[in-house]
């Protein structure tokens, strides 16, 4: 448990003390952000606040780990176990093709960066790695990083994906995880917030993970998930780098992440599921991200059946996602991050609560 604040703790002090160093370069190169024309007009006064902030937010993140394993090796302990590794990758990877679709905004003074075949593409390749590689590593026991079973809290037996069949569920959990924080990261610091309360329910399922395996002694309710340890320390120190950016990012905005920063998010939210073998599960502890995907996509479905069938697309909501329908219908933007924090906490707590209540059931 030490070796976890501590890594909490650094990722912390370090997004705190550095973003405004990130900030303070990034307003000399210019790097500003652009604004949607068709969103919300009150957004237009945002226009060249610093982003790409979420290069803070992974470099505090790979830091707070360090710190971790130079305290665990001082006392003696091994070094970082495939798993922290892996989703370090992922979650480096995905945040590098976010600063190259943040970098082509500010280059080209537009608010699109990246083409949809290129984003997907890098995505394809990062998440595709990422699946490939946690299916290798086995340790003493024979546990890879993955496993091949589709998994709630722990896994389900009786589905079996095969090797491919992971494979490409990986692919889509992590696509759709890291757009779905993409999405949320619309007003400022309300992915930043969701998103440590998701890091924070992780952490405490990796804990739970950690001091209940069933090696070497197996009994009833024990999981079987590799280097849950690890695992806990990136869930940890990304916590703590997502509470260090929320003091620059709370409403007024210093800097945003960016997709930078949402899309390395959502990657490792998704590899942290993925590893402890809680894929189903991610739907309810991201509920807020789920939420406003579906936002997105029941307006984009029913505009276009509408417009197919009587030849004028109608709309659901105001604007999506749904926290700028909210924004048009007149709340504020400070009540509307603050609701949706709450709602973010609610589906995180309850997200923990089925966890532990398979926990208990099971002994």
């Amino acid at each position: 448990m030490k070796t976890i604040l501590i890594c909490a703790v650094v990722s912390l002090l370090s997004s705190i003390l550095c973003t405004p160093l990130v900030v303070a370069y990034f307003r000399r190169r210019g790097f500003g952000q652009e604004i949607r024309a068709d969103g919300p007009q009150s957004h237009l006064v945002k226009r060249g606040t610093p982003t790409m902030g979420g290069v803070a937010i992974i470099g505090s993140t790979v830091l707070g780990y360090v710190a971790a394993h130079i305290s665990i090796a001082i006392r003696g302990g091994g070094g970082p176990d495939a798993s922290g590794v892996l989703l370090l990758f992922l979650f480096v990877g995905l945040g590098m093709v976010g600063f190259l679709d943040d970098l082509i905004k500010i280059r080209r003074q537009r608010s699109l960066g990246l083409r949809a075949r290129a984003k997907i593409g890098g995505q394809l390749v990062v998440g595709v790695v990422f699946a490939v590689l946690s299916l290798m590593f086995k340790n003493g026991k024979g546990l890879a990083p993955a496993s091949t079973h589709l998994s709630y809290v722990r896994d389900i037996g009786a589905i079996g994906l095969g090797s491919v069949g992971f494979v490409v569920l990986a692919y889509v959990i992590i696509t759709a995880t890291s757009n779905a924080v993409n999405l949320t990261d619309g007003l400022d610091g309300l992915a930043a917030g969701a998103s440590a309360m998701v890091f924070g329910a992780f952490t405490l399922i990796e804990f739970l993970q950690f001091r209940n395996p069933c090696y070497p002694h197996f009994h009833t309710g024990c999981y079987t998930v590799r280097d849950p340890l690890d695992i806990a320390l990136v869930a940890a120190s990304a916590l703590g780098a997502c509470f260090g950016f929320l003091w620059w990012n709370a409403s007024p905005a210093q800097i945003f992440m960016g997709d930078t920063g949402s899309m390395a998010l959502g990657g490792l939210m998704a590899g942290l599921a993925i590893l402890s073998h809680t894929e189903l599960l991610l739907v309810v502890l991201g509920g807020l991200f789920a939420a406003i995907t579906l936002s997105g996509i029941i307006q984009t479905g029913w505009f276009k059946w509408t417009r197919l069938r009587t030849g004028t697309g109608r709309r659901v909501f105001r604007m999506a996602p749904l926290h700028h329908h909210f924004e048009l219908g007149g709340w504020e933007e400070v009540t509307i991050i603050v609701r949706f924090w709450i709602m973010a906490g609610i589906a995180a707590a309850f997200g923990m609560g089925l966890f532990y209540a398979d926990f208990v059931g099971n002994g």
